[in-house]
């Protein structure tokens, strides 16, 4: 489980005191109209607009011609604070190894028995030296080879073509990266050099939508 309890510290804009009792006006019995709004506030419509134009450009409410104010509830500032405020250090798991020697057919056994999609092939100090998917797994198996004979090392992607994030990246910036670069999965390293990099975790889609999942249910 991760550490979210307390992930929503509020919205990034700071509410003034009428605009809280705008939005709780509109959150309790909107669709409602403006002059509704000012009425129960004592206000004029025109002394209420900069209110209603804050709450609506920050997301809090919305309008529709002959219908009203209704409450949406900042979905959009939410999700960037989700994404934003976790990084990669709080959502990331075991990272699963290989090294390069080892043969196509145990890394295929590991990878089932790990039940991972991608696996990360590391030095004998843990430094990344490439990664390999279950795509690479079955283009080599479809070639009808000796699985036991192949090194991994033949097969992988090899630094620096290899992708990766740091444990200090946001969750934004791992999302964008799966994206721009379809992949699976991301190895979380740390930099001990430029040329040397420590293999500490993985991030992926499941560890995106468990993040999503905890917060739904309020983990």
């Amino acid at each position: 489980m991760y550490a979210i309890s307390n992930w929503w510290e509020g919205p990034k804009i700071k509410l003034n005191a009428r605009q809280k009792k705008i939005l709780a006006i509109v959150k309790e019995d909107g669709p409602i109209s403006g002059e509704e709004i000012a009425a129960r506030l004592n206000l004029s419509r025109a002394a209420l607009r900069p209110d209603l134009a804050v709450l609506t450009t920050s997301g809090y409410i919305d309008a529709r011609p002959r219908v009203g104010y209704f409450y949406t509830g900042n979905v959009l500032t939410a999700v960037s604070e989700i994404l934003t405020r976790f990084t990669v250090g709080d959502i990331k798991s075991r990272p699963i190894v290989i090294r390069e020697q080892t043969s196509v057919y145990d890394a295929i056994v590991s990878l089932f028995l790990d039940d991972v999609g991608t696996l990360y092939v590391v030095d004998e100090n843990g430094f990344l030296q490439g990664v390999v998917s279950r795509k690479d797994f079955l283009k080599t198996a479809l070639g009808q080879t000796d699985l036991h004979k192949i090194p991994v090392g033949v097969i992988m992607t090899r630094m620096p073509q290899v992708y990766t994030v740091t444990e200090e990246e946001t969750v934004l910036d791992v999302v964008r990266k799966i994206c721009e670069y379809e992949v699976d999965s991301l190895p979380v390293v740390r930099a001990h050099d430029p040329n040397n990099l420590k293999v500490v975790g993985r991030v992926t889609k499941t560890n995106l939508a468990r993040l999503l999942l905890e917060l739904s249910e309020g983990s």
